[in-house]
């Protein structure tokens, strides 16, 4: 049997605003730095098809290769975020070598006793002023 299955097609726009979208970018900031409206941003990610000088403004903006725009693909996005867990998940399991309520109470000794040593300081410029009198 001869495989028929329609081949998906690519949609520029798309891709754009899920490009968009992962940057973190909005369209009224991509629409300024392409020197357009919002609205126009917005049915430029509803084309399914885009000029290549047009595409090529466009993935400058979004800090992307024009190509990187046409072969992008969820899929590959989440492989890669998937790959990216695993290789640091055992970085996430680490031991602590001190114990951090032990680091605050030190802290706070060290700041009491600075307290401690301005306030004397205090006392002592105090009592010889009052001795000049």
């Amino acid at each position: 049997m001869e495989n028929t299955a329609p081949i998906p097609t690519m949609h520029i726009g798309r891709k754009i605003s899920r490009i968009r979208e992962l940057r973190g970018m909005k369209q009224d900031t991509l629409a300024a730095e392409l020197g357009i409206s919002q609205q126009a941003v917005s049915k430029l990610e509803q084309s399914a098809d885009i000029e290549e000088d047009r595409l090529e403004q466009v993935a400058k903006v979004l800090g992307v290769k024009k190509e990187a725009i046409k072969a992008f693909s969820e899929e590959a996005v989440f492989n890669i975020m998937g790959n990216t867990y695993h290789d640091n998940a055992s970085s996430l399991n680490y031991g602590c070598t001190f114990n951090p309520v032990d680091k605050i109470v030190e802290l706070y000794e060290r700041l009491l006793l600075a307290e401690k040593e301005k306030v004397e300081l205090l006392e002592r410029m105090v009592k010889s002023g009052q001795a000049d009198k």
